[in-house]
């Protein structure tokens, strides 16, 4: 059977709820709306986000403002040297029945929620690390033989100090691009540093934020997003755009063919059109158009491309080059 196309309302429904989500983190998250746009993106969109900026930008404030105004069950992993996989994941417990029987027993861990923000995550171990892979990508954890279910919605969020080097451990490439987004905080402004003052002086308001939505609102609208229309133009676009991170592939005289050492996955393609596809219903349409893909390009490619050796002693970094990449990838269409 061919299941029912949704209605105009469906759509100006999900884009009312997702405008007002918008507007209330903008109120707690002062000075920081691009951001908030692209982690609301990734959530609807199904996706892990890794987040990396300074201390004391509000990264942790970010994840618990999401988490309490979607009404989701949200865990936080702080990560150290000698975190090991099942403080993440969870592990048995011998556990002593009533009635004298004993038996091992799973307790979950906090991967077991919602929303996950693993703080620092640069700072576990790879060993830790890899235990989030299969978490992240198939949506479960494997104990002893046993499968067991992640539930439904489940987002990452993991943050990363970008000048920490002492004791840290550089996320693989493999892991990286589990992410569906990699975030970057920018210092505030002086008019958002005088902002902050006014709403999270004396309190986080996170700690106080009432929920809009709850976890079937999440998942009615990702499956909404999965059926905004994605046009051949798109498509095609879509493809020249991961085709122009390739070395091998590239336009002769691009950047992408010049400085890129190893370029974006398939993974990465996938990723562009469904977090376009969110961006779609938050501007109101139920097609994907070019200006979407363009607003999460770089998001979506900045952790997943990486510069030859000489271009990187030359002073070059991944961001000029995504931004050349990306300006000669739209004058192209």
């Amino acid at each position: 059977m061919t299941a029912t196309p949704p209605t105009e309302n469906a759509y100006a429904d999900a884009h009312r709820q997702i405008q007002d989500l918008r507007a209330l983190l903008d109120r707690v998250i002062v000075g920081q709306s691009e951001l908030v746009t692209h982690l609301i993106t990734a959530v609807f969109a199904g996706g892990h986000v890794l987040i990396e900026g300074l201390p004391g930008l509000g990264k942790t404030h970010l994840a618990k403002a999401l988490a309490a105004a979607l009404g989701l069950h949200w865990a936080r992993v702080q990560c150290t040297p000698d975190l090991m996989p099942a403080d993440v994941t969870g592990g048995e417990i011998y556990v002593t029945a009533a009635g004298g029987a004993s038996t091992f027993e799973f307790r979950p861990g906090p991967v077991f929620a919602q929303l996950v923000l693993v703080d620092e995550i640069n700072r576990a171990t790879p060993r830790t690390q890899a235990a989030l892979l299969e978490a992240m990508q198939e949506r479960q954890v494997t104990h002893a033989g046993i499968t067991h279910r992640l539930p439904v919605p489940f987002c990452v969020l993991a943050t990363q100090n970008p000048i920490e080097l002492e004791g840290t451990y550089p996320l693989p490439e493999a892991q990286l691009d589990r992410f569906m987004f990699k975030l970057k905080v920018p210092f505030p402004t002086r008019e958002s540093l005088r902002g902050m003052l006014d709403v999270s002086l004396d309190a986080e308001p996170s700690d106080t934020l009432r929920a809009i939505a709850g976890p079937d609102d999440v998942l009615r609208i990702t499956e909404l997003c999965r059926t905004v229309l994605l046009g051949e133009r798109c498509k095609d676009a879509a493809v020249d755009l991961i085709m122009a991170t390739q070395p091998a592939v590239g336009s002769a005289n691009s950047d992408g063919r010049r400085h890129i050492r190893y370029g974006a996955s398939p993974r990465a393609l996938q990723s562009v059109v469904r977090a376009a596809r969110v961006r779609a219903l938050m501007a109101g349409r139920a097609h994907v158009d070019i200006d979407d893909l363009a607003a999460i390009a770089l998001p979506v490619l900045r952790h997943r491309i990486l510069l030859r050796l000489e271009s990187e002693l030359d002073g070059l970094d991944v961001e000029s080059t995504l931004a050349s990449i990306i300006d000669g990838w739209r004058l192209r269409l």
